[in-house]
């Protein structure tokens, strides 16, 4: 069935007359057609791909220095386009991967590990790349991986940042590591996490670090918790089979709150309370509380 001009939406119609001006050869009149074209939801993703791949006027690589390829199958765009307060969802979910890269940063100098001169750095429950491209312009690629249990989005870190990857599991004793790593860097997996498998992560991932390097990871805490009004339970821990992902199941990735005593609790069980060098509430997005833990050093004989 042909649509008809008066059929396509707003968006649609100035994405249709980009793609026309970039035929002929207009790269100055797609450029201020497909910028509008961007400020049009249906259209957003669709106008941005053809105003990166053909680096024209207005293009947030001229102004971020990075590769701002973003997945038509990411689901955190997806929750920045569908956001109410989001006004500008591609400024947001790019400025969103550089705030979490400041961060992680202060999180690292804070125990003397800073993340520039870590020699291998695997960025776990990664998605489709929102903070691995601002990861990649810091360290490069080839210091970089990536893993995640859906395909499509390892592949996507792959193809588009050129970083190695590999696929997680549903079951964390599933996951084959492929190496050892200075830094596992975890953000918002443990606050989606089922209680059968919230331990069971933490002690699978810390497996994944290599002697003397350091796990980081966050989670929903109290902030979090008033924030959205959960009453957790006795142990300071509250499950909801909800969340932003609709790659993954509900029951196995749904939306979780800890205290951090839960927290403390579970690190001192699993693995010793001595791993835990560092903790700090409220650290990323001025939302989740932090966590590091550092493997011991190899022994020298």
């Amino acid at each position: 069935m042909t649509t008809t001009p008066s059929e396509l939406s707003a968006g649609q119609r100035l994405l249709q007359e980009g793609q026309n001006l970039l035929a002929q050869g207009d790269r100055v009149g797609a450029a201020q057609v497909l910028v509008r074209a961007r400020d049009e939801r249906d259209v957003v993703l669709a106008a941005h791909a053809l105003i990166e791949q053909h680096d024209l006027v207005g293009s947030f690589h001229n102004v971020m220095g990075l590769d701002c390829t973003i997945s038509e199958r990411d689901d955190i765009f997806g929750f920045f386009r569908g956001h109410h307060s989001s006004r500008n969802p591609l400024r947001d979910y790019l400025a969103d991967g550089w705030r979490t890269l400041s961060e992680l940063m202060l999180l690292l100098e804070a125990v003397d590990q800073p993340l520039l001169k870590m020699p291998r750095v695997l960025e776990f429950a990664s998605g489709h790349g929102r903070f691995t491209r601002h990861l990649v312009k810091a360290l490069g690629p080839g210091r970089v991986v990536v893993s995640d249990v859906v395909p499509s989005a390892v592949e996507f870190s792959h193809t588009t940042f050129g970083v190695e990857g590999f696929l997680s599991a549903s079951a964390p004793e599933d996951v084959q590591w492929p190496g050892r790593y200075d830094l596992v860097f975890v953000l918002s997996l443990f606050s989606h996490l089922p209680r059968s498998t919230w331990s069971r992560w933490l002690a699978v991932l810390y497996e994944a670090v290599a002697p003397g390097g350091l796990l980081v990871f966050s989670t929903h805490g109290i902030k979090a918790a008033n924030f959205d009004h959960v009453t957790m339970d006795e142990e300071g821990y509250f499950f909801a089979a909800s969340s932003e992902s609709t790659a993954i199941d509900e029951q196995e990735y749904g939306t979780t709150f800890t205290s951090e005593a839960f927290v403390l609790a579970r690190i001192a069980e699993t693995l010793g309370a001595d791993k835990l060098v560092h903790k700090s509430p409220v650290h990323f997005w001025n939302h989740q509380d932090a966590y590091v833990l550092r493997k011991p050093s190899a022994h020298v004989a």
